[in-house]
C-alpha cells in the first residue's frame, strides 16, 4: 500500500471538510487547492498550496479555468509503477497527486431554487468530473473521495496504516466516483431536454436517467 503524500482538494459542499484537511495536515499530507477551498482551509489556518503553485497558470476566466493542465491530471494519472510514466512525471515536473477530494458544483440545488438559464449552465462542473473520473480511473494508485460521509473511515485508515489506503478502500471509494459522476451526468442531461423554446422547464424532457439503489437481493 502505497502512502498518500499529496491531496488535492476542492469542494462545494464544505460540511467537514476544515476537520478532515486539518487532520490530513496532521498527518503530513501536504494539501492542495483551489479558490474559495483554498481560502476556507488559510483562514483556519490549515497549511495549503494554491493548484496555481502546481500549473504556473493562475485560476483564469472566472474560475472556469484552473485545474484543466496536465500538471494536475498529470499528478493524478500516472502510474506510478510505470518507469516510462515516472520518467515522464520527473521530465516534466509533475508532482504525484495521491487523494483527490471533490465534489460537485450544487447543480441540482441551483435548479431547485429555481434560478435563471444561465446561473444553472454555469454550474455545470467541469474540472470537478475530469478530476473524479481521473482518480477513479488510476484507483490502484489514487483515492477519491467524493462523499463528505467517508472522511472519518478514511482518516482511521490513514491513521492505522501508516498514511496509507487498502486496496479493497481505494476500489470501493472507485465505484463511488463513478455513481457519483453518473448521478451528476444524468441531472444534466435530465433538465435540460425538459425545457421549452423560452428554456422553460416542463413536467418530462425527450429522455429520463433514472440512478436507484438496491435495498436487498432477490430470493434465489
Amino acid at each position: 500500500m502505497a502512502r498518500i503524500e499529496r491531496a488535492l482538494i476542492s469542494v462545494s459542499e464544505k460540511k467537514g471538510i476544515v476537520e478532515f484537511s486539518r487532520a490530513l495536515a496532521q498527518l503530513n499530507v501536504e494539501l492542495v487547492s483551489t479558490g474559495g477551498t483554498a481560502a476556507l482551509l488559510r483562514d483556519n489556518r490549515i497549511p495549503v498550496k494554491d493548484v496555481s503553485d502546481l500549473t504556473g497558470f493562475p485560476e483564469m476566466m472566472d474560475g472556469r479555468v484552473k485545474t484543466l493542465h496536465p500538471k494536475i491530471h498529470g499528478g493524478i494519472l500516472a502510474l506510478r509503477d510505470n518507469p516510462a510514466h515516472v520518467a515522464k512525471m520527473k521530465e516534466h515536473g509533475i508532482a504525484p497527486i495521491d487523494l483527490v477530494v471533490v465534489n460537485l458544483y450544487p447543480f441540482e440545488a441551483t435548479v431547485a431554487r429555481g434560478a435563471a438559464f444561465e446561473e444553472i449552465v454555469e454550474n455545470i462542473d467541469i474540472g470537478g468530473p475530469s478530476m473524479v473520473r481521473a482518480a477513479a480511473k488510476n484507483h490502484q494508485h489514487v483515492g477519491v473521495v467524493v462523499d463528505p460521509e467517508d472522511y472519518d473511515a478514511i482518516l482511521a485508515e490513514l491513521k492505522a496504516n501508516d498514511r496509507a489506503l487498502s486496496s479493497a478502500t481505494h476500489f470501493r471509494l472507485f465505484c463511488k466516483a463513478f455513481q457519483h459522476t453518473a448521478h451528476y451526468d444524468g441531472a444534466i442531461s435530465n433538465y435540460f431536454p425538459s425545457l421549452d423554446e423560452d428554456k422553460k422547464p416542463q413536467r418530462w424532457g425527450q429522455t429520463v436517467n433514472i440512478q436507484v439503489a438496491k435495498i436487498q437481493d432477490m430470493p434465489g
